[in-house]
């Protein structure tokens, strides 16, 4: 930390830093103490249970998730912040109720969100620097164990909801986070208490149970898991309940009363690409690895790769209704090169009796 920004007045600090967040395009932004004891036990429980499924670092990385100061030494506060992705884009239920199509969460519909976000937040932290000068700080966006959800949380950004993800009361759950650990002693803001009361409506709506209790979920069982984290065969039980959802799931966000709040969000790099919103599964099953690659291109799907992409499709396909064009497009990989996307396939043409 430098001279200017040891003597600097921190209230004063924090109130422009929440400003400059606005003005870089966050929705909101606030200041979280490192005290995550509370969250330390509940995560400890979580792993030993086995839930973190494939995800090895989040055991690798154990109960450093809930110790910020020791992801990044000297670590006093974290700065949150918020921005809105919801894209203007095809009605979620609709797509999902027409099994002929391909359900792309909503968030990955756009640009990556990573690069987005971790650029603006850099912007941040150099704005911070040009009024006090050089402070210590690293930048996080879903790239390191950091519990996002429990420091936005304790900065009153939202409170925790039942399905896990940070809900607000005017703005729902449509939001990426991202942080900035610093070592500025800035005042910490308030949590916010809990809106959920005695709604269930995410345990209930979750297509594969994975919402097991309040605020706990099993991600082996959890769609956005299973087609995005999961690395190899979707297991068989759960292939029929994956339904059209071919890279994550909003059910339990599209489910939740909160985000009737919820605001299309302003931001260019979240407009749909390519159609995603509405697409055809046979249409996305018949690109080529290369088209994959250049259409996917800047896109977090990008990151599952050609392969894991074709197996999602070709699980979406033998929940469709058969018909022609579907057994053709499926008997037309049923050789593919990948042994995954060959079982998935298989097994899609199992369930159309061919």
């Amino acid at each position: 930390m430098s001279e200017t920004a040891s003597n600097y007045d921190y209230a004063l600090l924090a109130r422009a830093v929440k400003a400059w967040g606005i003005e870089l395009g966050f929705q909101a932004v606030g200041i979280a103490d490192i005290d995550l004891t509370a969250a330390e036990g509940r995560l400890a429980e979580w792993l030993a249970a086995g839930f973190h499924g494939e995800m090895d670092y989040m055991a690798r990385y154990g109960l450093k998730r809930a110790r910020p100061a020791e992801l990044r030494p000297g670590t006093l506060r974290v700065i949150s912040a918020r921005m809105n992705y919801q894209p203007q884009a095809a009605e979620g239920w609709s797509v999902i109720g027409s099994p002929d199509k391909a359900y792309v969460a909503r968030y990955a519909t756009g640009r990556d969100y990573h690069k987005v976000m971790r650029a603006r937040l850099r912007r941040l932290a150099r704005r911070i620097e040009r009024e006090i000068g050089v402070f210590g700080h690293r930048v996080y966006t879903d790239s390191a164990p950091v519990m996002e959800v429990e420091l936005a949380a304790k900065t009153g950004l939202g409170w925790r909801g039942k399905h896990t993800l940070l809900l607000s009361r005017d703005a729902g759950s449509y939001f990426f986070l991202g942080e900035i650990y610093t070592d500025l002693p800035l005042p910490a803001d308030a949590p916010v208490a809990d809106h959920c009361g005695s709604c269930s409506k995410c345990l209930a709506i979750c297509p594969t149970g994975a919402i097991v209790a309040p605020y706990r979920v099993d991600a082996r069982r959890c769609i956005s898991y299973l087609t995005i984290e999961l690395k190899g065969a979707i297991p068989p039980e759960l292939r029929a309940l994956v339904g059209n959802r071919v890279y994550g799931c909003d059910d339990c966000q599209l489910a939740c009363p909160w985000n009737r709040y919820a605001e299309v969000s302003g931001e260019p790099d979240f407009r749909v690409r390519h159609g995603l919103d509405d697409a055809e599964l046979v249409g996305l099953f018949a690109w080529s690895e290369r088209q994959f690659r250049q259409r996917m291109a800047g896109s977090a799907i990008h990151r599952i790769g050609f392969e894991r992409w074709s197996r999602n499709l070709a699980v979406g396909l033998g929940n469709a209704p058969t018909s022609t064009a579907v057994v053709g497009a499926l008997r037309s990989r049923a050789d593919d090169p990948s042994p995954l996307v060959r079982e998935h396939v298989a097994w899609a043409l199992q369930r159309h009796g061919s």
